[in-house]
């Protein structure tokens, strides 16, 4: 789909926002006059363009559910499609209270939804795909349990799907194995958590890591929200083999030291196999079998070098992986709460 530029731009300028205008984290922060917004979605978009109407009028539908202020967060993550255009004509008339935020490229879902949360001005913030394999009444069914003061992270976990996939569900058991082993079955589309925990995540400053792996490693209190995952009405997946690898590799090397203690136990089974093969080899040649001259010494030589050598690098990697782990600067504990009970002074009576 294709709009005409002049009229994208009349229709901005009528509202006193350019197309270009770069948006600044410090520009959308609530001030005395916005402190009505107490709910907001973050949608990163790319490729959306065939669900953006229905999304625009499902969340604008949900919107008046709640009390206080509803807001929307579009991320366009560089997408090649007409969502951009879309959005900038149906957001000012659709009754919604949105940000629109244009990033200068694709920089990847993780990237998008931190720009997201960094301009999100509610007390409890959902983050959601846009296109809609998530139900749209999810996000009420998470704000419900952050609204209840009981939780500070609440989660989408799959209780069906209409597009059953069975390389999604080895990717995600595997996941849960190494990676994060509270994590649901069917891993986390979508998560909702309070304004404290938003910020705790904004604090965590890294690249090349899981926003999800982020959300569980902080801890907080969780609750999980069943739902069916629906079939994908428009478009195709771009959750690719190669997206999949790069978020498992992403997830491992930030969260656990597993490439470590895999060279360190492939190096110690070394050792002790090159004692039996050794052994093996010396009595081979004890026994007249072994007729090369030199075979015995190399072959002992080449068993228990290698072995040593990976065992040495798996040492040297634990030192690199606490060295990388210092620089990722992450505080060591993630104060939940701090109260205070002033002294009772003992009246005579």
């Amino acid at each position: 789909m294709s709009f005409a530029s002049s009229d994208v731009i009349a229709r901005h300028e009528t509202a006193g926002v350019l197309p270009q205008q770069r948006i600044e984290p410090a520009a959308v922060r609530p001030t005395s006059a916005e402190v009505a917004v107490t709910h907001t979605v973050v949608v990163p978009v790319y490729g959306n363009e065939g669900t953006i109407p229905a999304l625009i009028s499902r969340l604008a539908t949900l919107a008046q559910k709640f009390d206080g202020g509803f807001e929307a967060v579009f991320v366009v993550d560089g997408s090649p499609d007409g969502s951009l255009l879309l959005l900038r004509r149906l957001l000012p008339d659709s009754g919604l209270r949105s940000q629109l935020v244009t990033l200068s490229r694709n920089y990847g879902s993780f990237a998008a939804t931190r720009a997201g949360l960094a301009v999100a001005r509610g007390e409890y913030v959902a983050v959601m795909a846009a296109d809609l394999q998530e139900p749209v009444s999810l996000v009420e069914g998470i704000f419900t349990q952050l609204g209840t003061g009981q939780y500070d992270v609440a989660v989408g976990v799959r209780a069906g799907r209409q597009d059953p996939s069975t390389a999604s569900r080895a990717f995600w058991a595997f996941y849960r194995r190494y990676v994060q082993k509270d994590l649901p079955a069917g891993g986390v589309d979508m998560f909702g958590c309070t304004r404290q925990v938003v910020t705790e995540l904004l604090r965590l400053d890294e690249s090349n890591t899981s926003l999800v792996g982020l959300l569980y490693w902080l801890g907080f209190r969780r609750a999980e929200v069943p739902y069916e995952r629906l079939e994908r009405e428009h478009g195709s997946s771009g959750w690719t083999l190669r997206k999949k690898f790069r978020y498992m590799s992403d997830s491992i090397f930030s969260f656990t030291d597993l490439p470590i203690t895999l060279l360190i136990t492939a190096g110690l089974l070394g050792v002790v196999g090159s004692l039996f093969a050794g052994a093996a080899v010396f009595v081979g040649w004890a026994s007249g079998n072994v007729e090369v001259a030199g075979y015995t010494p190399l072959m002992l030589a080449l068993f228990l070098m290698c072995s040593l050598i990976l065992l040495a690098l798996g040492i040297v990697g634990s030192y690199v992986w606490r060295t990388y782990e210092n620089s990722k600067r992450r505080p060591g504990a993630v104060p939940m709460g701090h109260e205070r009970f002033p002294s009772v002074l003992p009246t005579d009576g």
